[in-house]
């Protein structure tokens, strides 16, 4: 589906009224709807590649938000209310991890996103992304801190991000976290639900002088790269690498081309996968294909504007999407270089098909399970899920077909 022609915008624009989610691939046609609606945990699941089942690691968390794998297998997984805990050989340890910075839990903010270095297993550091209080806790941000994990504590904690949205507001904080292949590290961050009215080109998603709904590029230690994109434009900041982001709650980079990848909620409809290019405008919220919450009236100037890029695929109405995997494991070969993001609000894992930089087919899987928060692939090969609600950390394992 194009969405860029006229007929296509009709359509969208019906699509937004309707009462499920449908994805759209912006350079295909078509979406295979898996069939796993309301399927009980460990029963055969039917995927259009792969059989498989969905299995409990482990449960007992509280609002799970992030998680990554550390290379002896031992599972971080952040709980949104503060505590950073470890799964160990498939049980989660009692004691949370000593030395977390203080969070903002509120709304949409806490403890969330966690990863290694890519050097973990020589210089143990990791890094946490959090919604940071100020002094009376009336307002907060997003901040990031790297510390080295030693004996199931942190220490030597430092702060080497802060991003320059202050609000009283408690939503869109971003904060997921990808180191590419050079070792840069990359970090999202939303728009902090700043009101979508007057001009939209004045929105601070649309302004370089501050971070709201922007994709910032570091080095590990939090120092600007010498060649992040607007280090010569005066005003901007130097960290920024993207813009035009509404909330941005998934990011990994290609495998092989090592390009980053995004996907974005919209509002009630219109959430986006993006090839998250160097100072690129995502045109938010310009350009969009949501409508507001409740009411369904126009945010947007249109959908398309020059000077700001196109979504690669679009949900309308939105499934609430999170988490972003490129699918490089063993167990599922069929699935090699497929993405997989979750849905809180669809309630589902979906799997795109991948045609270079376009998207050749969706399907809808694991559904009914719950929300999916966060998502990874393991080092033995298997698909996690943090499923938000109960608490549970989940894998999909491959069921051979008879």
């Amino acid at each position: 589906m194009n969405v860029r022609s006229p007929a296509a915008l009709l359509a969208v624009t019906a699509l937004v009224a309707a009462s499920a989610p449908v994805a759209r691939p912006l350079a295909a046609q078509g979406a295979t709807q898996g069939a796993t609606q309301g399927a009980m945990p460990d029963a055969v699941q039917r995927s259009a590649m792969h059989d498989f089942r969905v299995v409990t690691v482990t449960q007992g968390l509280t609002s799970p938000w992030g998680m990554s794998f550390l290379p002896n297998g031992d599972l971080l997984v952040t709980e949104r209310g503060g505590a950073l805990r470890i799964v160990r050989g498939g049980k989660l340890l009692p004691t949370p991890v000593a030395g977390v910075p203080a969070v903002r839990a509120a709304g949409q903010g806490g403890l969330l996103d966690v990863i290694p270095h890519p050097q973990f297993a020589s210089n143990r550091f990791i890094y946490l992304s959090f919604s940071k209080p100020n002094a009376d806790g009336t307002q907060s941000t997003t901040a990031v801190v790297r510390a080295k994990l030693e004996n199931d504590r942190l220490t030597d904690v430092k702060e080497i991000f802060e991003a320059k949205m202050w609000s009283t507001g408690r939503g869109h904080y971003g904060s997921r976290m990808a180191f590419d292949k050079e070792g840069f590290l990359f970090i999202t961050l939303g728009d902090r639900q700043v009101p979508s009215t007057g001009d939209l080109e004045k929105h601070p998603a649309q302004d370089l002088t501050t971070h709201h709904g922007k994709v910032v590029r570091l080095k590990d230690d939090g120092s600007v790269p010498s060649d992040n994109p607007f280090l010569s434009t005066a005003g901007a900041l130097p960290e920024i690498w993207s813009y035009g982001h509404r909330s941005v709650q998934g990011i990994a980079i290609h495998p092989s081309t090592n390009a980053v990848w995004t996907d974005e909620h919209g509002p009630q409809g219109g959430d986006e996968l993006n090839l998250t290019q160097a100072g690129k405008n995502y045109g938010w919220p310009v350009i969009g294909f949501g409508v507001n919450y409740g009411s369904g009236t126009a945010i947007h100037a249109g959908t398309t504007r020059r000077g700001m890029e196109q979504p690669v695929n679009i949900w309308v109405p939105s499934i609430g999407i999170s988490g972003l995997v490129i699918y490089t494991g063993d167990k599922f070969p069929n699935w090699a270089g497929n993405f997989f993001v979750g849905g809180m609000v669809g309630q589902r894992l979906v799997r795109l098909t991948m045609d270079g930089d376009k998207v050749a087919n969706v399907e809808n899987m694991v559904q009914g399970q719950g929300r999916v928060r966060a998502l990874r692939q393991g080092p033995d090969g298997f698909i996690y899920l943090a499923l938000e609600e109960s608490g549970r950390i989940v894998r999909l394992e491959p069921v051979a077909r008879r």
